[in-house]
């Protein structure tokens, strides 16, 4: 098969979307498959030996999120000359990148996989402060997905809240796999040594975002209600986002100064092992995420996590057996923790079980998407599928006139 994966984030940046795509288009290829990877332009110079080609287009950095780029591939003339060179089986994308994706799709008359994974109402209301505006947007993220001719979620949540926005359509739950390595104490007392983490006392280590919506607030409260305790720990956040500063201002004002840890964005994945190593909890009460590689990651470490009860993240956990739940209140996010914070036996016993049962292989996991594309093309060389494929052409080109423009251009 001959494949495309479209995103909007990509390596180097090491976002969950960007991992995943990365982790499609690493595996694909040593299945005996033909990987493409469309992406805005994040560092002209990085290719890192990638197994599959990638096709980047020229981009602008995102207001409030300057590690991330957007832009329209059409746009970009070297882009086009590329991409025109590609024929493709089946395109796979998420939603923001996806216009580049139907357009191909359409026009080479191939299937198109769309995975819902974000709550984009959230994302709207908070860039546009306006329930009209964000419902407007959300019917727009619809009307792409219904033009998908499967559509995947990473999780039941992120199912169900794709309906919840109006989706009627048959949804697929396809969660992502983990990368299944060794735990290596040397990256342990490297990540310790390069961020002086105190291990003699717990940790407790967030990555991800630092954005508000991932729940972050909830962790500082909770730690501060910890400190007035009387407990001895450290809070490791590492990442980026555009609430950093925000989130750096709170930690003080809390009193937390010297109990937190900013490692900035971590690219190195032997760090990143090596700060999961280092935690007693991995702490991930986001409400907005609809799945959590972290969360996974971390147990593939053996660092049991504390979720919100009812979240995504905690879909594969049960409370007291393989991590710890709490509801979404500072209060009881502090109660949990401080319960089980320097009861290392118990921690041990929950990051073991952890790692048995929560993350699942990538290639176990790749081995469904290869069959599901596989079935997929097919289905779309069926008379009912080809009659589909031409209205939704046709409807594609004549609302986006400047797509048709340029294909005309290109196909001469």
């Amino acid at each position: 098969m001959r494949i495309g994966q479209f995103t909007d984030s990509f390596y180097p940046i090491v976002d969950g979307v960007g991992r995943v795509v990365y982790n499609y288009a690493r595996a694909l290829p040593a299945m005996g498959d033909e990987c493409y990877v469309v992406a805005p332009m994040t560092d002209t110079g990085y290719r890192g030996g990638y197994p599959f080609e990638l096709i980047d287009y020229t981009g602008m950095p995102l207001p409030g999120s300057p590690q991330y780029k957007a832009g329209l591939a059409v746009l970009d003339r070297h882009y086009y000359e590329r991409i025109e060179a590609v024929t493709l089986d089946i395109a796979h994308t998420p939603f923001f990148s996806g216009q580049e994706a139907l357009r191909l799709a359409a026009k080479h008359d191939v299937p198109l996989v769309g995975t819902f994974h974000s709550k984009y109402y959230d994302d709207f209301y908070k860039l546009t402060r306006a329930e009209l505006l964000a419902s407007i947007g959300v019917r727009f993220v619809v009307e792409f997905y219904e033009r998908c001719d499967e559509v995947w979620a990473v999780s039941k949540t992120s199912a169900s809240a794709l309906r919840d926005y109006g989706f009627k359509g048959e949804i697929v739950v396809m969660e992502n796999g983990a990368e299944l390595r060794p735990v290596n104490p040397e990256d342990r007392a490297a990540a310790a040594a390069r961020y002086r983490i105190d291990l003699g006392h717990p940790v407790l280590l967030y990555v991800g975002q630092l954005n508000w919506k991932k729940n972050i607030l909830l962790i500082l409260e909770g730690a501060a209600l910890l400190k007035r305790q009387g407990r001895r720990f450290s809070v490791v956040l590492a990442g980026q986002g555009p609430d950093e500063e925000a989130i750096r201002r709170k930690s003080r004002e809390l009193g937390l100064g010297e109990n937190v840890v900013f490692t900035g964005h971590v690219r190195d994945t032997a760090l990143l092992d090596g700060l999961y190593q280092c935690a007693s909890l991995f702490a991930f009460p986001s409400l907005y995420d609809t799945f959590s590689l972290v969360v996974r990651e971390a147990a593939v470490m053996g660092t049991p996590s504390v979720l919100s009860r009812g979240s995504a993240a905690a879909e594969p956990v049960r409370d007291g057996v393989n991590g710890l739940l709490c509801r979404p209140e500072a209060e009881d996010f502090a109660a949990v923790v401080g319960a089980n914070m320097e009861d290392e036996h118990k921690l041990a016993a929950l990051g073991e079980a952890a790692k048995r049962t929560i993350p699942v292989g990538w290639d176990q996991v790749m081995e469904k998407v290869r069959a599901r594309y596989q079935a997929l093309i097919e289905r779309c060389r069926t008379e009912e599928m080809k009659k589909r494929h031409a209205l939704i052409r046709a409807g594609f080109l004549r609302d986006h006139a400047f797509f048709r423009e340029k294909e005309n251009r290109y196909d001469k």
